[in-house]
């Protein structure tokens, strides 16, 4: 396939001809305070994960830079966390980052990611053709089920040796080397490089848009490199947020592979073998010093892990935590200079889980870890419903990764029209008075429970509006 493959499709070329015309339509249209010399406008994206469906943030990132929109902070889980790093190491800020990410999409042969031996393969594909078969009602129907299972289950039986020994079917080595060749080749092969590239402004320097006819004044906040990439230390029951906690896991963070951050994030439960990081930091007592073992105990208690420093931690998919980790941005304390897009991949609790078969079983409990956090986080913080936009991926799986050329072009033109939906929606100064409203009750209620002295500090509980 080629790159026009997916952009020159007709509907994605109508879906941005239409948001081109929405923008000239409205002159002075605006979606953030930020923007640079160029005429590009700022905001902070947090991704969803969700495996394959991860070509309709693609899409979706596309019609946000074809609007004019760069990014500033950048986050994600699984195949969020993936865009998000492609994103961030693509090139400068100002440049549009999903030319060169689609021309990847439309290379790859993503089969290529079920590396495991062929026991692995054989059950894998035995296991999506059969959720993939429409067995209907006709004659001979129950028999081919029968048949299908049987021969699912004799495939079944021969990966118990993969899960046992090595906790998932596929190695994900394939991935791993996939995506730090990607990166080579941007030249961001270390934490070091990625960090470097996203200190660097537009050309002139990104500028804060004047309120009440005021001046422009310049902007450059401290924390504008962060890329925020979740993963699940199940080790140590932590979520970790990388490229920032690092230092946990590795003697030299700065000089460590971005690529080994998305391969932890992505670790799907018994698909893919838990990545596994070893010789932590402060795991060995006699070969640290007495400071050095203790700055190292702080950081992990910083984090809510009290237990002994362990010498290696397994990593899984950060879904399982926080699939949808919007709040990597939140500041309920002060006003928005730029609003956290967020894009989900379907529609959470929407319909009654099946849990008939054990497998089925399976999915649900998976399901309903990865999105009660986030779900109970938006809730809590109404305003948030006005930066999230959910794609209709339904009828899509997650995981076939032998996914036909026009699903792949379906899913990214998911990902276009939505972004052009939501845009044509968002009312940033509306959203900027809602958020004033709130900060305002915030302030209030930090100010009345300043005055109940006798309220210990541990007991104070934060306002979510």
């Amino acid at each position: 396939m080629s790159p026009a493959y997916f952009t020159a499709d007709r509907e994605v070329a109508t879906a941005i001809l239409e948001l081109e015309t929405f923008i000239q339509d409205n002159p002075g249209w605006s979606i953030s305070d930020i923007t640079d010399q160029q005429g590009h406008q700022y905001v902070d994206l947090v991704m969803e994960g969700g495996g394959m469906l991860g070509i309709a943030l693609v899409g979706y990132v596309y019609a946000l830079e074809k609007a004019g929109i760069r990014f500033l902070r950048l986050g994600g889980t699984s195949a969020g966390s993936i865009n998000a790093l492609l994103m961030a190491a693509a090139g400068p800020r100002d440049e549009a980052s999903t030319d060169w990410i689609i021309r990847q999409l439309a290379n790859k042969n993503f089969y290529d990611f079920v590396d495991g031996d062929i026991d692995a393969k054989r059950f894998i594909a035995d296991l999506f053709a059969r959720a993939k078969t429409r067995l209907g009602n006709g004659p001979g129907a129950w028999l081919r089920n029968r048949v299908d299972l049987a021969k699912l289950g004799a495939s079944g039986l021969q990966v118990i040796d993969n899960l046992r020994d090595h906790k998932g079917l596929n190695p994900g080595d394939h991935f791993l080397d996939w995506i730090a060749e990607l990166l080579d080749e941007k030249q961001v092969s270390s934490i070091a490089a990625l960090k470097a590239l996203r200190r660097k402004l537009p050309p002139g320097g990104l500028w804060r848009r004047p309120e009440n006819g005021g001046p422009s004044s310049e902007y450059n906040p401290p924390s504008l490199e962060r890329v925020a990439i979740v993963a699940a230390d199940i080790s140590t029951q932590t979520k970790a947020i990388f490229p920032e906690m690092a230092e946990l896991y590795w003697h030299h963070p700065d000089q460590t592979h971005p690529a080994n951050l998305v391969r932890a994030s992505m670790s799907i439960p018994f698909f893919f073998e838990p990545f596994e990081v070893k010789n932590i930091p402060g795991s060995k007592p006699t070969q640290t010093s007495a400071a050095e073992l203790d700055r190292y105990q702080q950081a992990w208690r910083n984090h809510g892990y009290m237990g002994p420093i362990p010498k290696q931690v397994l990593f899984i998919d950060g879904g399982i935590m926080s699939n949808f980790p919007i709040n990597l941005f939140h500041n309920t304390h002060s006003m928005p200079e730029a609003p956290t897009f967020g894009v989900k991949l379907g529609l959470d609790r929407n319909d009654v889980q099946p849990t008939k078969s054990f497998l089925q079983l399976l999915g649900a409990i998976f399901d309903t870890a990865r999105t009660q956090y986030d779900f109970d986080f938006i809730h809590l913080n109404a305003d948030y419903r006005h930066l999230v936009y959910c794609l209709d991926v339904k009828g899509y799986n997650w995981l076939d990764f032998d996914m036909k050329p026009e699903e792949m072009r379906a899913l990214f033109r998911i990902g276009v029209r939505g972004a052009v939906a939501f845009l044509q929606d968002f009312q940033w100064d509306d959203y900027k008075e809602l958020r004033r409203k709130k900060q305002e009750v915030v302030e209030q209620s930090e100010k009345m429970e300043s005055k109940h002295h006798h309220t210990p500090p541990s007991l104070a509980v934060p306002v979510a509006i």
